[in-house]
């Protein structure tokens, strides 16, 4: 496909796609290497991540760089997400001993049962673009690590992201089959799915895409995991420190130009903090730099594609069409590229755009509400429930909120973020299953009761 530099609107270089053989020897190799790797020393598969962490390291400003061109992301985020990478793959390294250890239950007195932890067989992860390294080593590091071997197909206009993932894993020792990229286009993974080499299937990305993968999984009785849109919820509580929840408000929610599932999205703010909530969230939303992707200082870039503009600008439009009051922002940049500013509209009516769909971009919606009970009550109004965030100054009360909150992962005067050690993902039409920490490791494994029976002592 034509590929443009989001940021000038400049062309990037054709990178060819692999046909109908190419995924055949894919999926073969796949299947053979999983023989062998499966029972290689965990010593070994950990030393592979340790190495694989250093390659990261070591080559950080061309990866970013890689980014940055691809989709837009302004450096400095790219810089963190390469990190972010090496940081996943020490974590594994480190952790796949606890992880894959038996797990012993106590039966008969002259038993031995236990749970161990196997790996099933090659995996087919379906990958975005919005974090195209993040999002590709959160899922390899733990799969790899517990004796899968994984296939990548990743998202259209970042190949070179994914080829350059299978040269780092390549650089730093993994043999060769234990993961490999497929640059091909989405309609072919379904098929891969269907095909009996593949064994289990994951895929970051939108619900319909979710609902054709799960359907497809669910037909092959194969495990899936799938990590959907997000409409999170950023509660602001009347007790809370106002300063500090608009700097890491406008902060949550144009991290990576907004371009988050996770990002926050609908701010809920409490009657008696609203005016002066919303003055300073306006105030940080308009400090932000848009620009040069490039450039150190620049904080909101371009959005990934000239149609993603256009859907946000069309959901901006539409809600304050519908009676939402336009605070900030609200016009596509005149420029060469695809940007968009930051945008806050409040007075949002519940079933306007802005409200009631996934909003992919620096746009904000806040709304007004009279008490804590109606403030839970707007957050778990939606379909999507990724995560939340719930701001006060009485942790007691941001606990008892956050439990009523109906999503995967609540923050407590914090940004919503995935992190290594805990388990990411959404419920309702966020998705199911967990990536990430023990249960992302696991989620791909089959936990296989043994029993061995002592006879010596039978009668």
């Amino acid at each position: 496909m034509a590929r443009t530099n989001p940021a000038t609107g400049e062309p990037l270089s054709s990178i060819a796609s692999h046909d109908a053989a190419d995924v055949d020897e894919t999926l073969a190799t796949a299947s053979e290497t999983f023989d062998s790797w499966r029972d290689t020393d965990l010593r070994e598969r950990r030393r592979l991540l340790e190495a694989t962490a250093d390659v990261l390291r070591d080559r950080t400003d061309e990866f970013a760089r890689l980014a940055t061109k691809e989709m837009g992301k302004p450096i400095e985020g790219a810089r963190a997400e390469v990190e972010k990478c090496a940081w996943v793959c020490e974590f594994y390294a480190e952790r796949a001993p606890e992880y894959l250890a038996d797990d012993q239950v106590g039966t008969e007195p002259d038993a031995e049962s236990f749970v161990a932890t196997e790996p099933l067989g090659p995996v087919l992860a379906v990958m975005p673009w919005n974090y195209p390294f993040w999002q590709a080593f959160r899922f390899l590091a733990p799969n790899l690590v517990a004796g899968n071997v994984a296939v990548l197909k990743h998202a259209s206009n970042v190949p070179e992201c994914a080829l350059a993932i299978e040269s780092i894993l390549r650089q730093a020792g993994f043999p060769e089959g234990v993961f490999q990229t497929l640059v091909v286009e989405a309609d072919r993974a379904e098929a891969m799915i269907h095909d009996d080499r593949i064994r289990a299937v994951t895929l970051t990305g939108s619900e319909p895409a979710g609902r054709a993968v799960g359907q497809a999984a669910g037909t092959e009785l194969k495990p899936s995991v799938l990590e959907l849109g997000g409409s999170d919820a950023f509660v602001v509580l009347d007790d809370a420190d106002l300063d500090a929840a608009a700097t890491v408000g406008a902060r949550a929610r144009t991290l990576n130009s907004g371009q988050s599932c996770i990002a926050a999205k609908r701010f809920i703010v409490h009657t008696d903090a609203y005016d002066a909530f919303l003055d300073r969230f306006v105030a940080e939303m308009d400090a932000l730099t848009v620009g040069d992707p490039t450039d150190p200082d620049t904080d909101i870039g371009p959005q990934a594609r000239g149609d993603l503009v256009e859907t946000l600008h069309e959901q901006v439009t539409a809600s304050v069409e519908q009676g939402g009051t336009l605070q900030t922002g609200g016009e596509p940049l005149d420029r060469d590229g695809h940007f968009y500013p930051p945008t806050v509209v409040t007075d949002v009516p519940s079933d306007a755009p802005l409200a009631s769909e996934e909003v992919f971009g620096p746009a904000a919606a806040v709304f007004e509400v009279e008490s804590e009970a109606e403030a839970v009550a707007l957050a778990n109004d939606s379909d999507l429930g990724l995560a939340g965030s719930v701001w006060t100054e009485d942790l007691t009360r941001g606990r008892a909120v956050a439990r009523r909150i109906e999503s995967g992962a609540v923050f407590v005067n914090e940004l919503a973020k995935s992190d290594p050690r805990l388990p990411f993902g959404g419920i309702k039409n966020s998705g199911y299953g967990r990536e990430l920490a023990e249960q992302g490791l696991r989620a791909f494994c089959n936990e296989k009761t043994i029993w061995v029976q002592d006879t010596a002592n039978q009668p």
